[in-house]
């Protein structure tokens, strides 16, 4: 193999790199890697630190997506461990005696909470691909779970956010009170009870969670808080091998996750329109335009035609084609922005922003990209007893009842309506890309904005950017509808907005009334990447500086 150059492009990393939201588990990856480790076992390792140490972000009570690349035959994999309904959560179980969704129910409690896949996913990783023991992949979550970290800033003001959900289910108060009081920024936070249920996944594997005293305990626990598990439906999750979705990118071999996720139809489609124009050449506001206009194409088609391809069929061969992306591309007017009720349809389903993504590269050149979730903050809010297993909130993640906004004030219809056994749509995008002389890996949480952070992280790549400045990148967004870009403070000069604006953008920019702005995020996301540049044989690697807690992912990320 040889580089873009014609020099001969090194065919191992000269090392590893790990990028995670969180110092401790990127230093759990390290410690699995030098015990013999590959990347497989490091991902485990790096999951369940991550669910011990961002319970606001994801855990083990909920579930995620896992792209891999095994390097000794070349293949990529994606391991989906979406979260799936239960029986009883049939859309009509989900509304009040109006007929109307009700709200609490689906985002607070047992309710909200889907059967769990991330144990399963960290059972499958460690016995198909990794090289040691699960008990050993794990043991470093474990250790953190027994012995405890600091509670950091996001974590206590997240749980002043879910307060009064949190505090009606003993299990939960067990855990975040001390003596009547909430977890404070600076407390030590020990989990005995998640280490118990962690050392049980670890001694007895799939058993240990699904099965068992973990299962009997959560059965129990979910049942005396008013919902409806039983013990067939629990030791009845699987997770699902499914083939990546992969397309050409000037240059670059994309390879992203297929549906339940959104992710990765929606970049085929993003990137096939954008490569019709060669953006470089393109000022701030022509290349922001453009890039919009794809996103917004990409969205609706998101919300008509995508849910778990085991239930609705999804047209995905055609919504990936550079035949169907020519048609879209020459939709768009280079110069005006095309308001989005011309394109007929309503919204778009949304996701929280809470989740979380690391990213892997081993001395083999092994890779993983994880992206895990609960939802919303702290999911469900609901610990039950014993367990110390906080349980997702993802049922709002269906749409509950179809044209009705979820909590997010967005909708989904019949492709994403809740079924037993039924997983719901994702906007989690596990990503790879390779060109001849550079490798990458990334992804980030931000619900909806997933989806266009990673593809503004593609197009940094492409632009020559090295993972530090790719993870910095500024942020903007369009999701169809509501019809108007979002957009983090200092994306946008100003000269760009009013050109944008000029075009017939609506613009919402945070505390910039001058600029039409609604008052959006300031920031968003937790970009997590790892590169490896095959030239001068270099990893390097990005972790989001908006993120304080990961300042020291950034630091240990290449050994």
């Amino acid at each position: 193999m040889h580089a873009a150059d014609g020099r001969p492009a090194a065919q191992k990393p000269p090392g590893a790199a790990i990028a995670s939201a969180h110092h401790l588990a990127t230093d759990a990856g390290f410690a699995i890697l030098q015990a013999g480790g590959n990347a497989f076992d490091a991902a485990v390792a790096v999951s369940a630190t991550l669910s011990v140490v961002e319970p606001i972000s994801s855990g083990i009570g909920g579930g995620g997506f896992f792209l891999l690349h095994d390097a000794a035959t070349g293949q990529d994999l994606f391991l989906d461990a979406r979260e799936i309904a239960p029986a009883a959560a049939t859309p009509e179980s989900f509304l009040d005696k109006d007929g109307e969704l009700d709200r609490d129910r689906s985002i607070n409690g047992a309710w909200s909470a889907g059967i769990p896949g991330l144990p399963a996913a960290l059972v499958e990783l460690a016995q198909r691909h990794g090289r040691l023991p699960l008990s050993a992949s794990l043991a470093p979550a474990i250790r953190v779970a027994r012995e405890g970290f600091p509670v950091y800033g996001r974590m206590a003001r997240g749980y002043q956010a879910r307060r009064a959900v949190m505090e009606r289910y003993p299990g939960t108060r067990e855990v975040y009170l001390r003596q009547g009081r909430p977890i404070a920024e600076g407390d030590l936070f020990r989990q005995p009870e998640l280490a118990a249920t962690l050392q049980r996944l670890a001694d007895k594997g799939f058993d240990g969670f699904y099965r068992g005293e973990t299962a009997r305990r959560l059965i129990r626990g979910v049942n005396q808080a008013g919902g409806r598990w039983n013990a067939d439906e629990l030791a009845g999750y699987r997770v699902k091998w499914r083939t990546p979705i992969s397309f050409d990118y000037r240059g670059w071999k994309v390879t992203t996750a297929p549906p339940p996720s959104s992710g990765g139809i929606a970049l085929a489609g993003m990137l096939q329109i954008l490569e019709g124009w060669d953006l470089a050449q393109l000022d701030q506001a022509q290349r922001a335009h453009l890039v919009v206009e794809s996103m917004r194409r990409a969205y609706r088609d998101r919300t008509f035609f995508l849910g778990d391809p085991d239930f609705v069929h999804i047209p995905q061969r055609v919504l990936t084609s550079k035949d169907y992306a020519l048609g879209l591309r020459a939709t768009i007017h280079p110069e005006r922005a095309t308001p989005s009720d011309l394109l007929s349809g309503r919204p778009t389903p949304l996701e929280d922003e809470e989740t979380t993504h690391f990213s892997i590269i081993d001395a083999d050149g092994n890779r993983v990209a994880g992206t895990q979730t609960v939802n919303l903050l702290y999911g469900s809010g609901l610990i039950p007893k014993g367990t110390g297993v906080l349980l997702n909130n993802e049922m709002d993640d269906f749409a509950l009842k179809a044209g009705t906004p979820n909590a997010f004030g967005v909708m989904g219809f019949e492709a994403n309506a809740p079924a037993p056994g039924k997983r719901m749509l994702s906007s989690m995008t596990p990503t790879f890309i390779e060109s001849a002389d550079r490798v990458a890996v990334l992804g980030t949480p931000g619900g909806s904005r997933i989806i266009t952070m990673v593809l503004l992280g593609i197009l940094g790549y492409d632009a020559g950017l090295d993972a530090q400045q790719v993870a910095a990148l500024p942020r903007y967004h369009h999701q169809w509808l509501p019809d108007a870009i979002e957009a983090e403070r200092g994306a946008f000069d100003a000269e760009a907005v009013r050109a944008l604006q000029a075009m017939g953008h609506k613009l919402d920019l945070p505390g910039d009334e001058a600029a039409g702005g609604r008052g959006s995020s300031h920031v968003w996301g937790n970009f997590q990447t790892v590169e490896w540049d095959r030239r001068n044989d270099a990893l390097r690697s990005g972790s989001d500086p908006r993120n304080p807690v990961g300042k020291g992912a950034v630091e240990a990320a290449t050994r």
